[in-house]
Formats: structure tokens, sequence, C-alpha cells
């Protein structure tokens, strides 16, 4: 299995002193950048079973007002993702705007119509590891505007026809949009440092086999 690979190794403190090697905590250590090939991200993923015990969704606060300026996190990414930016108005409230829905290749001009997409769902997440984590670590991933790839606004109707579903049962309805969206998934794995199952891992590497192996650069949560 791959190991994750540092981005940047720190300079030696003096010119002519030797690089210190960087050690297996500090691979996965938070704020740690990596760099790998998809596929070689895909792999250097855990592989185990999942397990959904204890799992309710207000186990992850979202939508909270991390930078206080009026604006959730959903309205925040409401915001950035705009084709043509909405006005925000009295609590953040939007008013026209354009948005595309990757998933199904949609353009919408109502922020009403758009849900707010966890990438990797809140349910798959507590399955893969997150029911291990704090409340905090929770709210942190449930609410990550630090990597763009984790929160997506999409149309309702995709958003509900995936629910809380893997790679294994779900991909977007535009076949367009599958590289980018099983690249992204191994990203948001990796960011959190989450496990894949067996179905799930065959599915993303089926997939990834028909897409470039590009290189993913993550900063790893928690």
């Amino acid at each position: 299995m791959p190991a994750l690979v540092a981005s940047a190794v720190p300079a030696a403190a003096h010119a002519n002193a030797p690089t210190a090697p960087v050690t297996a905590a500090q691979r996965h250590a938070p704020g740690h950048t990596v760099t790998l090939p998809v596929r070689d991200a895909l792999a250097a993923l855990p592989v185990q079973d999942e397990s959904r015990a204890g799992y309710t969704r207000d186990k992850f606060k979202h939508w909270i007002d991390a930078d206080k300026d009026g604006c959730n996190t959903r309205a925040e990414v409401l915001l950035a993702e705009a084709v043509n930016t909405p006005t925000a108005g009295p609590r953040c409230a939007l008013t026209g705007g354009t948005w595309h829905s990757p998933y199904d290749d949609q353009y919408f001009d109502n922020a009403r119509q758009l849900d707010v997409d966890h990438l990797v769902p809140l349910a798959e997440a507590w399955d893969s590891g997150a029911s291990t984590w704090t409340s905090k670590q929770r709210e942190a991933y449930a609410n990550d505007l630090d990597d763009p790839r984790a929160l997506i606004a999409v149309s309702a109707a995709s958003n509900r026809s995936k629910a809380d579903q893997d790679p294994s049962t779900w991909l977007p309805p535009s076949t367009g949009y599958w590289c980018t969206y099983v690249t992204d998934w191994v990203a948001d794995k990796t960011r959190h440092q989450l496990s894949i199952d067996p179905a799930e891992r065959a599915a993303l590497a089926e997939r990834l086999a028909a897409c470039p192996n590009q290189p993913i650069t993550v900063t790893l949560a928690r």
C-alpha cells in the first residue's frame, strides 16, 4: 500500500545540516499536506468493514456561522459556487443568482431549489471512522469550508437521490461528472483519514481506471 507522500519537506535549520525524515506521525498530522496520484491515494486508504451503530444526524452539528458574518455554512457554499452571485439580505437570505448543479448538469435561479451536499455523506463518514471523533471534530467535518471539494451545491432532487450512498451504489446522473466525483471522493476521504469498505474500494478502482490518474493535493484535517 503506498505511503502518503509529503508535498514538501521542511528545510533543515542550517544549510549543511541533513534534512530530517518525515515520520509516520507527521505524515498523518492535522495540517500536513500530501500529494499523490489519485489511484495511489485510493490504494493508501485503509479498507475495513463499516458500522452505522449509534449514528444519528444530530451528532454532526452543521450549518453553523463560524465567522459570525451572518451567513451560515450552507449560505457560504451557495455564495462561493454561484455562477452569478446572488444578493445577500438580512440573515443572509439570498435573492437572485444562478447555480450549476454538476450532479445532473442543470442550472437553477433559486437557492431554495438547491441542497448543499456533503460529498462524503455524514452517515458514510460515521461508518468510516467519524464515530470515534469528538463532537467538535464532527462539527468541523460537517462545516468544512477549507476544502472546496467537501461541500457542493447541487439540485435537491439529485442530492436526495444520493442520500447516504457511496459510489458502489450511487453515481451522479451526469456521467460526464463521474471522474471528478470519484476523484474528489478519494480526496475527501484522504483529507479526513477515513476508511473505505471493500465494495466501495472496488467501485472507486473501476471508475478511476477510466479516468486520468491526476495528482490530488490534500491538507489533512483533525
